[in-house]
């Protein structure tokens, strides 16, 4: 896929209001309305993307650059594919250049470039089944996942924690010596446990928050680059 260099418009002039149906909770109707008017759900049909997601990893590649032609890619838990898009754009996977694969538990719809596989990634044999598929240690993991919210800020603030934890004991088996590690987190949401066990593994911590995620949302992007690589 050819990446696209258009802007969201976030100035629209008209809001679109929804109407509660009679199936439809006061919940639904507010998440629709706020579809309906997020200029990044626009753009991201207007340029073919999977995802508004798309545009997050297009701004934290923009200032960081982590993302580069002839890379291996793991994207862990890639349903519906927006960043797969974006990483296959970058690393030149359409080209035979670079190589993505996005795993999920939920099928994903053919995207050129990427190589989609319905996979646990906690299941003990995936770090060698995707590091076998790639034909190498990856240069970046990607993971977009957030777990199911409850509401309970504290409660949703630790299972992303967990989640996040796994995905990066994940990665630190799968990837190159100088690899990419980025994740999404919950602001006041690293643990110390966390941060510490990626500052022994990885030469940078970041934390960035994109302009595409939703200003009243508590998400941000923990990025750690230049991994150390595995003891012998």
């Amino acid at each position: 896929m050819t990446e696209k260099k258009s802007t969201p418009n976030t100035n629209r002039a008209l809001k679109t209001r929804v109407k509660t149906a009679r199936k439809r909770t006061l919940a639904s109707t507010l998440w629709l309305e706020r579809q309906l008017n997020d200029p990044y759900v626009a753009q991201a049909k207007r340029d073919g993307y999977r995802s508004r997601a798309a545009y997050k990893l297009l701004e934290i590649d923009t200032r960081y650059h982590i993302l580069k032609r002839g890379q291996k890619v793991i994207d862990l838990g890639a349903a519906p594919g927006g960043w797969s898009q974006v990483a296959a754009a970058k690393v030149g996977a359409t080209e035979g250049a670079g190589k993505v694969f996005g795993i999920d538990l939920l099928p994903v719809a053919t995207i050129p470039g990427v190589d989609f596989r319905q996979l646990d990634f906690l299941a003990p044999e995936a770090p060698q089944i995707l590091t076998e598929w790639l034909g190498g240690p990856a240069d970046v993991v990607l993971s977009d996942m957030a777990a199911n919210a409850t509401g309970h800020k504290k409660t949703d603030q630790l299972r992303i924690i967990d989640l996040v934890e796994l995905a990066a004991d994940f990665a630190v088996q799968v990837l190159a010596p100088g690899g990419i590690f980025l994740a999404k987190v919950l602001q006041g949401g690293t643990e110390t446990n966390l941060l510490a066990m990626l500052k022994r593994q990885f030469a940078e911590i970041r934390h960035v928050k994109p302009k595409a995620s939703r200003a009243d949302s508590s998400e941000l992007y923990l990025l750690a680059m230049g991994f150390r690589g595995r003891p012998e």
